[in-house]
């Protein structure tokens, strides 16, 4: 595929600094580029590969120097915003395969839109609906009940229990689990665990991405809800009746406790852990390795074990990597203590 630079800058709205006659035929890593391939540029550490880069194209903004004259640049505010647009655009080529396999088993009261593919050795129950253009890769399982809706992807090897809700334009990958029981259980007068049914369901909104391995407990009672438009990385682990709002953005290993709720516009960092009952407000980030023991409802940053206002974190990690700094200086202040009182009372003695 080739593309004319002229196509692209008016493509993301930049201008054009150097031939406008150049064509790129692939996007790279600054420093990993060759001719004709087209490239970003704006974080400042990364400016030393300006030099070296073999790139015919680079997307840059108004704040770093153009050093080179012997590339293009084009000029835009936000270049990997740009970049991201070009590759929606003419590279996202992707194609799934078409058509229903004959290894596939599904349950004649199943509904299938139109136009969906169904992969090897699939499974669909009883009463699921498939909705519109929808693909489901080979090996995954949708179990009784479960409604599926346009467009949606699952990749291989997922698993959707019963009597769930997935809504548009879903994308699930492989060996993630949609309704795995709650972790429900209590004990007995001998300290045995009884089970607690967990008959509720769980609920994926519009435009939801469930990274690999990701689990996501069906609700004790009612729903587990992950609302429109929010991305779950791998390895994630979602509780029973857990609420998350829109358009959140959850990383790889954390973890959300029982019936917690988070609101809309959040992002948790890698291996967050969010203690159960608690609630978690509207546009708050969450630094990785974090842990929440209580609510957090007032818009930040948040950091540490457990999670406190991220200049008060970062300055309770200060104090701690000067303990040995403190432990020194107590030390000596002691030994001057001593020092003086003894003094003192030698003076008192003699007087």
């Amino acid at each position: 595929m080739k593309i004319t630079i002229k196509e692209i800058a008016e493509f993301v709205g930049g201008k054009i600094i150097g031939d406008e006659n150049i064509e790129i035929e692939n996007v790279s890593k600054i420093y990993e580029a060759n001719q004709n391939d087209l490239t970003f540029l704006y974080l400042p550490n990364y400016v030393k590969y300006l030099l070296t880069t073999k790139a015919s194209v680079v997307l840059i903004n108004s704040t770093i120097e153009k050093s080179r004259t012997d590339i293009t640049y084009i000029e835009v505010q936000n270049p990997d915003v740009a970049l991201h647009k070009v590759i929606i655009k003419y590279f996202n080529t992707k194609k799934h395969f078409v058509g229903i396999d004959e290894t596939s088993s599904i349950h004649p009261s199943a509904i299938i839109g139109k136009n969906v593919s169904i992969g090897k050795n699939v499974v669909i129950s009883e009463n699921c609906s498939i909705g519109n253009d929808s693909v489901i890769y080979h090996n995954s399982v949708i179990l009784e009940n479960t409604t599926l809706g346009t467009n949606c992807l699952i990749y291989p090897n997922v698993t959707i229990t019963y009597g769930n809700i997935i809504g548009n334009n879903v994308i699930i990958h492989s060996g993630t689990v949609v309704g795995s029981d709650g972790f429900g259980y209590f004990p007995n007068e001998k300290g045995k665990f009884t089970k607690v049914p967990q008959i509720g369901n769980v609920v994926l909104e519009d435009y939801v991405e469930l990274g690999s391995n990701v689990s996501i407990d069906r609700a004790a009672l009612g729903s587990t809800i992950i609302k429109e438009g929010t991305k779950i990385d791998n390895l994630v682990q979602i509780a029973h009746n857990v609420e998350v709002g829109k358009h959140t953005a959850i990383s790889g290993q954390s973890g959300i406790a029982g019936s917690s709720k988070v609101g809309d516009h959040c992002i948790f960092g890698g291996q967050v852990a969010i203690s159960g009952h608690i609630e978690i407000g509207n546009q708050i980030m969450i630094g990785g390795k974090s842990a929440a023991s209580k609510s957090i409802l007032t818009p930040g940053k948040y950091f540490g074990i457990p999670a406190k206002e991220v200049r008060i974190a970062f300055k309770e990690q200060a104090h701690i990597r000067n303990l040995d700094k403190y432990s020194t200086q107590i030390k000596e202040l002691e030994k001057k203590v001593t020092e003086l009182e003894n003094r003192i009372n030698k003076n008192t003695g003699n007087s």
